[in-house]
Formats: structure tokens, sequence, C-alpha cells
């Protein structure tokens, strides 16, 4: 049996990128940055005015000038025309650049206007006042985002600052995603005194559509080898191939045998975890990656976010994150595997353990914020003691 710290090693050593492609600005948001993106030009590119008000030469302040002729008004947009004499200013707004013979700024509250002229009402004003210096945020040059970085809304705002309307993302994966099981039924149907219905498909359509991906194959299959064989064909064309249920020791579970039949390299089977210890990884021979889930709800869910989630993230190049809270309470295992548990986050940032009946509580630990890692030589978790997490 594989452990667990192995298994991340193996699936990590078969992540590499998916391609790359152009793509619309506007259609890029929770996508991941290809490329560096560097700054174009200096940002801001001129000395802007940060107020309302008026533009001065700080010297004639220090004079002890207080009264100014207004020369001109400038808009955010517009370049001066004139230069400031002693005792002019600029009647400037804000966003507008500050022409080279001003260099401070007084607000609009601080200003009586007349007619022609203005009078300040106060007594101390300081070079620069007001003024967002050019440069001061970006320089020309400067690497402002990282290739992997994950796009949102904040980001997409920046590159349309930088004048990008298209930009180079990492290339989604093809996914097909299949569910098996003579017991399961769809959500829309009736179902019978020993049936469920297919929450797995729905969960595992949730967690890559978290991943910004949609599956181009879904399908649900009978415990049939036949039927089996000929749906899973249909996934050997795909970067990622996804299969649920039928991976265990029982009777009726084929998967293993079936994905060997098909030229697929088995690349471990079992992991020594709880919950998920079916688990079977191996290589197609396009070299796609298939993982095969177990059944249990909870089992199905921490496998994808522990396994596929991980390969994923590794192969749009972003950086694993790892994230640790103190527990509120205590735990204790009685088994030496590594163990997954569904967590709350609590109003003081630490991890309240989440009711669970066991992998196939369809639950999944009801309103749960994170799965938390109980290492295998820790057989308690003590008040307190500092426990990693995997956000939901």
């Amino acid at each position: 049996m594989t452990s667990y710290k192995e298994a991340i090693r193996i699936i990590e050593s078969e992540a590499k990128s998916f391609g790359k492609e152009v793509i619309l600005l506007d259609d890029s948001l929770n996508r991941n940055l290809a490329e560096a993106i560097t700054s174009n030009r200096d940002y801001p590119p001129f000395n802007r005015s940060a107020m309302d008000g008026i533009a001065i030469n700080i010297v004639d302040f220090e004079k002890g000038i207080r009264d100014f002729e207004i020369s001109e008004t400038i808009y955010a947009g517009q370049k001066s025309s004139s230069i400031l004499a002693e005792g002019q200013c600029y009647k400037i707004m804000t966003g507008a650049a500050v022409p080279p013979s001003a260099n401070a700024v007084i607000r609009n509250e601080d200003i009586s206007f007349l007619e022609n002229s203005v009078k300040t009402n106060i007594s101390h004003c300081n070079l620069q006042q007001n003024i967002a210096q050019k440069g001061q945020d970006l320089k020309s040059g400067n690497i402002v985002l990282n290739p992997g970085k994950k796009i949102n809304p904040s980001t997409v705002a920046l590159l349309a600052s930088l004048g990008k309307p298209e930009i180079l993302v990492e290339k989604l994966p093809t996914v097909a995603v299949f569910t098996t099981g003579n017991e399961v039924v769809p959500i829309n149907q009736e179902v019978s005194d020993v049936q469920i219905h297919n929450s797995n498909a729905h969960l595992l359509k949730a967690l890559l559509k978290q991943q910004n991906i949609n599956p181009i194959y879904w399908e649900h299959i009978l415990d049939d080898k036949a039927q089996l064989s000929i749906a899973l064909k249909k996934g050997l064309s795909c970067d990622i191939m996804i299969i649920n249920g039928g991976v265990s020791a029982g009777d009726a579970d084929f998967i293993p045998e079936i994905l060997t039949k098909l030229g697929i390299t088995k690349l471990f089977h079992k992991v020594a975890i709880k919950p998920g210890k079916p688990f079977w990884f191996g290589k197609m021979p396009n070299g796609g990656m298939v993982f095969a889930l177990p059944g249990n709800p909870f089992s199905c869910l921490v496998t994808f976010k522990i396994f596929v989630e991980t390969f994923i993230n590794k192969c749009l190049g972003i950086d694993k994150e790892i994230k640790s809270l103190p527990m509120n309470g205590s735990r204790i295992k009685k088994n030496n595997l590594d163990e997954f548990f569904p967590v709350k986050i609590d109003a003081q940032r630490k991890l309240r353990q989440a009711e669970i009946n066991g992998s196939g509580d369809i639950r999944l630990g009801l309103n749960a914020d994170a799965i938390a890692f109980h290492p295998a030589e820790k057989m308690e978790l003590p008040e307190n003691d500092m426990v990693n997490y995997i956000d939901l």
C-alpha cells in the first residue's frame, strides 16, 4: 500500500502543462496566467492630482503668498497650455496631470474662490502635497504578475490598466467523468429502497467547476464489464479521466481490471489514508492521467481535493499553499493511517470538527469549511495543536 506522501510525490511527478492559449481579457476570470506581465510604462504615467483644488508652486507659498490668480483650469486628460508666473495657480481636477511648473495641490476645502482668483485658508503646505508622483505605483519594466497567478476581478482591472486586451493563459484540461454502480440512479428519478441518487456525479462537476473546468464527457455506467469497457474508451483521448466507484475489492469492482485491459498503466492502487484507501492512479497511452476514486461521498470528496486538485494545480503552475490553524478541541484516531476529516473554521479562527458518520455520510460534514489532516504518526491532535487543512 502506498503512503500518502509517496502518492503525492508520484502524482506531482506526472504533472505537466496542458498547453497555453491566448484569450480575451474579458474571458480570463479564474484562469491562470502563463506569462509574466510587466509594466508598459510608469504608473501613474504623470504627476497626478489626488484632489480637486488648485496647483501652485510651493516657492510662492513659502514667500507668504496666500492669494492666487487662476491661470488656467485643467481637467483630467487635458494638457496645460501655460507656465505659472509668481502668484498664479491652476484650478485642477482630481486625476488631472499636474504641470511641471506646479508642485503642490491645495484642496477645495481649504480655498475660498473669487471670480478669477482664490484665497487659501491654510498656514502650511508641503512640497508635492496631494500629488501622486509619476511611477510611484509601478516603474516601466517592473514585473507586475508572475506565471501561475489565478486571475480575479482585481487582476482583470490591473491587466486592463496595463492595456492588455488579450493574455496568455494555461490551457484547461479536457476531462471525462464516469460514475459507476447498479445502485446509483439519476437525481431526477425515483429511487427504490435499495438505491441512491447519483450525488457524486454532481459533486465532481461542482469541484471541477471550481477549477473553471467543464467535463467533455459525463456518464454513469452500470457494473457490467462490457458496458464499462465501451464507456471508458471514450475517455482515452482526454487529459484527465475521473472514475468514481468500482475500484475497491468487491465482486463487482471491475475498474482496475478494465483499466489494465485498456492499456492504462497503473502507477499505484490503494493509499494508506482514511477515507479513500482504494484510490487508483494510472497513466493513459496518450499521456493523460486516470484518477479512480472510491464511491463513498466523503471518500470521493477527499480524494478529489488531495489528489486530483493537487495534480491540476501543479499542471497549471499554481504554487502549493499549506494552511494551518489551531484545533478547537482534541481529536484521537485508532489507526496508523493519515486521516482527513471535515472541519468548520470558527469565530476564533480555530478548526472545529464537523459531525460526520463515516465516509458514506451524504452530509459530507454539513457546512464544513475545510478538510483537515491528521498525520499517521500522531494518534492525538491536542487542543490548540496547529493542524494543516485544505479549503473546500
